[in-house]
């Protein structure tokens, strides 16, 4: 199996179910690592929710900022990382520089090319939508598009939800993913 698989695509569409199905798949311990921050009673509700969904097939660690750190930690674990745009997020509402953030996301990338287990790294596309209103969110939004483009350079295979299907767009040729939620 490949080592690093980047799953994106719109709210909803399956990727996180798909991601757990592709690391389902791989021998050996896995970790769920989330990077959501749990900031009110909805959110832990939706948190608590994903557990249960999870099972017990997935250790969870929660890290919203030292992805790379908490990747080094689990460098013998077959690991999905829930989502990279909530890091994102996470850097920015932190005030790191655009620079910055698209240096953490590189050292994340060298760090995935030198580990032997598999990562499943789930993303949102936020990048097909109207132009954001404000500074912050056209800054999120171009950071995110860098990063995808970073990321998906380094990843052995790349797929997209989109309206209920998953495709597998790297390696080519594209194609339709059966049994994808």
């Amino acid at each position: 199996m490949s080592r690093i698989l980047l799953v994106g695509g719109g709210a909803r569409c399956g990727k996180s179910g798909f991601a757990l199905q592709l690391a389902r798949a791989c021998p050996g311990p896995r970790t769920f690592l989330a990077t959501a921050e749990v900031r009110d009673e909805e959110m832990r509700e939706r948190a608590a929710q994903h557990r249960l969904e999870r099972g017990s097939d997935f250790e969870t660690l929660e890290e919203p900022l030292d992805l790379r750190g908490a990747l080094a930690r689990l460098e013998e674990r077959v690991v999905v990382v829930d989502c990279i745009t909530l890091w994102l997020s996470n850097l920015l509402l932190q005030q790191a520089s655009a620079a910055d953030v698209l240096a953490a996301v590189d050292a994340v990338c060298g760090l995935l090319v030198r580990r032997a287990p598999p990562c499943v790294l789930v993303t949102n596309e936020v990048g097909m939508g109207i132009v954001p209103e404000t500074p912050l969110g056209r800054a999120f939004r171009d950071l995110a598009g860098a990063a995808h483009q970073r990321l998906a350079r380094a990843a052995d295979e790349v797929y997209f939800g989109a309206v209920g299907m998953m495709l597998r767009l790297k390696p080519a040729p594209v194609a339709a993913v059966e049994g994808a939620r």
